[in-house]
Formats: C-alpha cells, sequence, structure tokens
C-alpha cells in the first residue's frame, strides 16, 4: 500500500484554497488583538482635554447667567419685593404725619384755658352709642353691618354733630345770645351748612337731563 504522503496529485486536480480571513475588527494585520494603528482614534489624553474645555465652558456659561440673573434683579427687583418696599415707605410716612399731628395736638392742648380744657375733656369722652347706631344703619340698608362699620359712622356722626354746634356757636354770639344753645341757633347753623354745601341735601330731585 503507497503511503498517502509521497502520493503526487494528479496533473488535472486543482488543489482548493480557503480564503485568507480578513482580520478582525480591533486586530492587527498579523490577527493580533490592538495591533491596530493608532490613527483611527484619538488618544485618551486628547479626549480628556476635549471633555475638561466642554466642562470649563459650560461653567463659565452658568456663571455669566447667575451674573447676569443677579444684575437683572438689581436693576428690575420682583414685583412682590417692590409693592412691600412701597408698603414699607408708606407706612413709615404716615407713622411720620401722626407723630407730627401729635405733637402739634399737644401744643394747642397745653395752650388751652380752663374753660376750653373742659370742654375739649367733654368732647373727647362724648360718644353716640352703638348700639343706636347699628340699628339706624340696619333700618335704612336692611343689611346686617360689621363692627367696624359702625364705629366708623359714630365717628362721623359726633364729627357731624360738633361742627353744627360750632356754627351754632357763632350763630349764637353774632346775634348777641349768651349760651346754651336754642334750637333756633341750631336751625340758622344747618342753613348756613346748607348754603355752603357742607351738608348733603336730602331732598330727592329727579334729574331729566344729566
Amino acid at each position: 500500500m503507497a503511503d498517502p504522503a509521497r502520493v503526487k496529485p494528479d496533473a488535472g486536480y486543482s488543489e482548493t484554497r480557503m480564503p485568507a480571513e480578513r482580520p478582525k475588527q480591533g486586530e492587527g494585520p498579523g490577527g493580533v488583538p490592538g495591533s491596530s494603528s493608532t490613527a483611527s482614534e484619538p488618544p485618551a489624553s486628547q479626549t480628556t482635554t476635549k471633555e475638561e474645555s466642554k466642562t470649563r465652558s459650560a461653567e463659565d456659561a452658568a456663571a455669566a447667567g447667575e451674573e447676569e440673573e443677579e444684575g437683572s434683579s438689581s436693576l428690575h427687583p420682583p414685583p412682590a419685593k417692590k409693592l412691600k418696599v412701597e408698603h414699607d415707605k408708606k407706612k413709615e410716612k404716615r407713622q411720620k404725619v401722626d407723630e407730627d399731628e401729635i405733637q402739634k395736638m399737644q401744643v394747642l392742648v397745653s395752650s388751652f384755658s380752663e374753660e376750653q380744657l373742659n370742654r375739649y375733656e367733654m368732647y373727647r369722652r362724648s360718644a353716640f352709642p352703638k348700639a343706636a347706631i347699628k340699628r339706624l344703619i340696619q333700618s335704612i340698608t336692611g343689611s346686617s353691618v360689621s363692627q367696624n362699620v359702625v364705629i366708623a359712622m359714630s365717628g362721623i356722626a359726633k364729627v357731624f354733630a360738633g361742627e353744627i354746634v360750632e356754627e351754632a356757636l357763632d350763630v349764637c354770639e353774632k346775634w348777641g345770645d349768651t349760651p346754651p344753645l336754642q334750637p333756633k341757633h341750631m336751625r340758622e347753623a344747618v342753613r348756613r351748612l346748607k348754603s355752603r354745601e357742607q351738608i348733603p341735601n336730602t331732598k330727592h330731585k329727579h334729574i331729566l337731563f344729566h
């Protein structure tokens, strides 16, 4: 039996060669992994530098945005803060006006005579009964009112009565009469105040044309 290794192939026989295997991705020409050329991939140092530059640019942009926001907030404060500042200014102005009025009133009271001081004390102590004022308001409006409305109307009625009394005293002095005041003095005081339009006219007028 002939040795197969020594048997020569026939002339018509052709060996079939297997195609050469292509190197896999990531392998060099010799099939060794990681032996590919470094020209296609950037080095790690360059990637790190790019990431750092991107991070720095983002931080700079954020810092610039914060500075712009701070500048805009300083130039244009929010509406709530602006309203609070205006409210504080009005409150301080009101307190200053109240202090000035109190100081002027103290100077005026200190210059009163004994009779004037007694009259002023009686004026300060006098007040309309709040229950009567409340019943009157409810009878006119037909609805219940709060205590603050009653207090306000009581104060307005007191001022109105004081103006009539002062005018009646002037009438009494002009006519040569002596106090106490009489009904004729009160009626003349009301008539004068109405003529000066300091008392609203209670008579209803039909206005044809506006």
